[in-house]
């Protein structure tokens, strides 16, 4: 068994890499143009425009592959969570994990056992992280 949970994204880095190859060749062509023209204070305008749009399309792509994954494998239960361009990886025997969804339904589910404690769902609306933990926790009991 096995879940993924991810960020809600609409575009993906490689998307968004070609959308700005296709934005700073416009707006180069467009400088270029009126360089060519006399006005070359639009080029230098145009360049200062794509550094701030690079700028903004990197968090963005950082940030857009983050996510969970969780899979029992034999008697163990691993959780791997990606951050930006950090990767944590914790096993649990599954003999010895807690689940533990406790407070309102919004809160994260906790992963406890062996005296490591991980939190998950963050990629998981509110009101399905209740099931989400549920499905965990028959996961772990199966033999």
């Amino acid at each position: 068994m096995s879940w993924e949970l991810r960020r809600n994204v609409a575009v993906t880095p490689r998307q968004l890499a070609t959308c700005f190859a296709l934005l700073a060749g416009v707006s180069l062509g467009i400088g270029l143009v009126f360089w060519w023209q006399g006005a070359v204070y639009v080029l230098p305008f145009a360049c200062v425009e794509l550094l701030a749009l690079a700028a903004a399309f990197l968090v963005y792509a950082r940030h857009a592959l983050d996510g969970e994954r969780i899979w029992v494998q034999g008697g163990v239960l691993v959780v791997e969570s990606r951050r930006a361009a950090a990767t944590v990886r914790r096993e649990f025997q599954r003999a010895w994990v807690r689940v533990e969804s406790s407070g309102p339904s919004s809160a994260l589910i906790e992963i406890c056992g062996q005296g490591q404690r991980v939190q998950v769902g963050r990629f998981v609306r509110s009101d399905l992280r209740r099931s989400l933990a549920k499905e965990l926790q028959r996961a772990v009991a199966m033999s």
